[in-house]
Formats: structure tokens, C-alpha cells, sequence
């Protein structure tokens, strides 16, 4: 463990922050189905997975949370906002590191807060 609580760096971070994407919009699907059988409104999630450092650490004076914050935690929120419901929605960093274990369709640019436009993927499901 790093300190702050986090884990220190792994190589293979970005593909396993992919796959829990992928796994989480195919349970949402599952229970979707679930759902319309019910005739239950459907849950639309979605994903943004961005690449890079991060900060952790307590605040508050009375009322104490754990937080996680950084430009990565910035960028991925913007990756989520854009997103299309149902799908996994990435950074171009974070497809640099994922791009040989996983395929993905291009869909442009995004306007991204300090950070100007962005290239982003959807992954598609292998």
C-alpha cells in the first residue's frame, strides 16, 4: 500500500479498470432484461475510465470522507458525462495502454474542462 491508502502503481491497472467496466455495463444488461420483464424502468449506466495520477486522503472537520481527486478523477467524471448509456467511454491515455487487449470504436472529440478537446473511444465488448 502507498500511503494515503492507495495502491501503488500497476501495469496492468488501465485493462483491469476496462474489463470492470465491460463486466459492470454486461450485469447492468442482464438485470435490464430483468427489469422489462418486471416492467420496471431501465437503469442506463455509464462509464468513463481515464488514465493517471490521483490524490487520496480524509477531509472534513466534523464530518469525515474518504476522497479520492486529481486531474485523472476530472477527466475520467468527463469521460462518464459523455458517455453513451450502456457503454464504456475512454480516454485516449488510457486506449494507449489497453489498445492491444481490447477493440474500440472512435467517436471524436469531447470538450473536457482545463483540458481542452479530447480524443475518447467506446470499447466494444470482445
Amino acid at each position: 500500500m502507498a500511503v494515503g491508502g492507495l495502491p501503488g502503481g500497476s501495469r496492468t491497472h488501465p485493462v483491469d479498470a476496462c474489463l470492470t467496466g465491460l463486466a459492470i455495463q454486461e450485469y447492468v444488461t442482464r438485470m435490464n432484461a430483468q427489469r422489462q420483464k418486471l416492467r420496471l424502468p431501465p437503469w442506463e449506466l455509464r462509464v468513463g475510465i481515464h488514465t493517471g495520477g490521483v490524490m487520496a486522503g480524509i477531509v472534513g472537520r466534523r464530518k469525515f470522507t474518504y476522497d479520492v481527486w486529481g486531474d485523472a478523477v476530472n477527466v475520467a467524471a468527463r469521460m462518464e458525462a459523455t458517455c453513451d448509456p450502456g457503454r464504456v467511454n475512454v480516454s485516449e491515455q488510457t486506449w494507449q495502454h489497453v489498445r492491444h487487449q481490447f477493440e474500440a470504436e472512435p467517436r471524436g472529440t469531447i470538450e473536457a474542462k482545463h483540458k481542452g478537446r479530447l480524443q475518447v473511444f467506446f470499447l466494444k465488448k470482445s
